[in-house]
């Protein structure tokens, strides 16, 4: 019972230290995405040139993508015109983090993590874009004939468009709140089950080098998914049980930035050597900027700014307590409605006379659907397309659809074509 006990209040600890600023870090994120549009950024990407990287880290570390999201985001980008360069910065600097992680990341880490933390995903993303630059040995890159599909999805949802009040809060607390929504639960969870269930100096009695535990943490995070966003409590927890801030760096760099299905699609649709840039460019660039961290700033210098977390409830807060429970209420409210949009079974799919369904594989967010919409409205023949993510199952409308096309055209935008139910 005590354990419970323990557990819940932490939980309840993290959760109020973080909802106020994450609400508005969505807020955010709908207006970015509902300003910032592809077709008025692709010209600031095409030439295999400095310039090019640096616009393509600038605009990618406030876009609020996670590594799920920003794939078929960069593929797109490369495949209308962006060089190699410019879509490997935009690829490892967006999901690194977002307006709504640095919210978070501010209300649970402090001033100093915050600054660091979009610095250096914009530096490893410069980095890792003239690496590929100079790396590619100038073959021609053949740029398939999608733009018309984005015109074609572009069209239909400025139609659809109410107003742009309504597009912000339906963007931010509805479709990509639902994208994340499961990696923020388990974020959280995760995150009060450390808390409680680890010693406090778990990492300096039990490891103690931070060199090898910068290793350890890097070779764990690789493979797995954890959102920018929700990688925050996480690693905000390890810190307090005596993981050194350096450390927590890499795990906030690698975790959201990798995973296997984003290291697959990179090495399938950019090439093995562009998957191993991509791949030194976030390893290298966190274990160096760890060590900077551990080690050329004053001790305590990343640490005492955080958020205490067995003394939350000090007298001297910024937001009011009163702000932080209801904002936690509303949290809690919007996850609970996403999960049960998104899991909940639905009635299964029917098709006419003139459409077909086909199972696609690799959709996992609302930026995926958008990208696969875009990519079906361009083939010839297809005049709907309606896409259920819970089963990832497409249902195409139109006359004499050429199924081998549409094969290709979801193969080259980075998904799997299953096939035809």
């Amino acid at each position: 019972m005590d354990f419970l006990v323990k557990y819940f209040n932490d939980l309840l600890v993290l959760t109020n230290e973080m909802s106020v600023y994450i609400l508005f870090g969505f807020l955010i994120a709908g207006i970015l995405h509902v300003t910032i549009k592809k077709d008025r950024i692709k010209k600031w990407l095409g030439k295999k040139n400095f310039k090019s990287v640096l616009y393509a880290s600038l605009l990618g570390v406030p876009l609020p993508l996670c590594s799920c999201g920003v794939i078929p985001t960069g593929i797109s980008f490369y495949r209308e015109g962006a060089s190699r360069g410019a879509t490997v910065s935009f690829l490892i600097s967006t999901p690194q983090t977002g307006v709504d992680s640095i919210m978070v990341t501010y209300s649970m880490m402090g001033l100093p993590f915050t600054i660091a933390r979009p610095l250096i995903a914009f530096i490893t993303g410069i980095g890792g874009g003239i690496l590929a630059n100079f790396t590619d040995k100038g073959e021609k890159k053949t740029v398939d004939e999608i733009d018309c599909a984005c015109d074609v999805s572009d069209q239909k949802e400025n139609k659809k468009r109410k107003n742009i009040f309504t597009e912000i809060f339906r963007y931010a607390f509805i479709d990509f709140f639902r994208d994340i929504a499961k990696w923020l639960l388990i974020g959280l969870l995760a995150a009060a089950l450390i808390s409680v269930l680890v010693p406090d100096d778990f990492f300096t009695n039990f490891i103690g080098n931070d060199l090898l535990s910068m290793i350890i943490i890097l070779l764990v995070s690789v493979p797995l998914y954890v959102c920018a966003t929700g990688s925050v409590p996480i690693a905000a927890v390890l810190i307090a049980k005596g993981l050194s801030p350096g450390a927590a760096l890499v795990f906030l760099m690698a975790g959201p930035a990798t995973n296997i299905a984003t290291i697959t699609v990179i090495g399938k649709t950019l090439g093995r050597k562009t998957l191993f840039v991509y791949l030194f460019s976030i390893m290298a660039g966190a274990i160096i900027s760890g060590l900077i961290i551990d080690y050329a700033f004053p001790k305590g210098f990343f640490t005492e700014a955080m958020m205490p977390m067995h003394h939350a409830h000090h007298e001297h807060q910024i937001i009011p307590y009163w702000l932080q429970l209801s904002s936690t209420i509303v949290f809690s409210l919007l996850i609970a409605f996403a999960l049960l949009r998104k899991y909940l079974p639905k009635r299964k799919t029917k098709k006419d006379m003139n459409s077909r369904i086909i199972k696609i594989g690799g959709m996992t967010c609302n930026h995926c659907r958008m990208n696969v919409e875009k990519i079906l409205l361009g083939v010839k023949d297809i005049r709907d397309v309606r896409i259920d993510l819970s089963n990832g199952e497409a249902v195409l409308t139109g006359e004499n659809i050429d199924m081998i096309n549409v094969a290709k055209k979801i193969e080259e935008g980075g998904y799997e074509f299953i096939g035809e139910v």
